[in-house]
């Protein structure tokens, strides 16, 4: 009689999602700089560089993992 057989477990890679919200930050953040709302441009592109940054580290861990 053979033991019981343990499933591998399932790894979950990294799928990009944040790389394409950080386009459309981007895209909105041009948009509104050439617009004209300096206010909305700045905060957008804030918020594009942290996702392209995390992005980046999921990526890496994935990478390594």
């Amino acid at each position: 009689m053979s033991p019981p057989t343990v499933p591998a477990p399932v790894l979950q890679f990294f799928s990009g999602q944040f790389l394409e919200w950080a386009v459309v930050f981007l895209v909105l953040a041009v948009v509104a700089w050439i617009v004209g709302a300096r206010g909305v441009a700045g905060l957008s592109m804030t918020v594009a560089k942290w996702l392209v940054i995390v992005f980046l580290v999921l990526m890496l861990v994935s990478i390594v993992l």
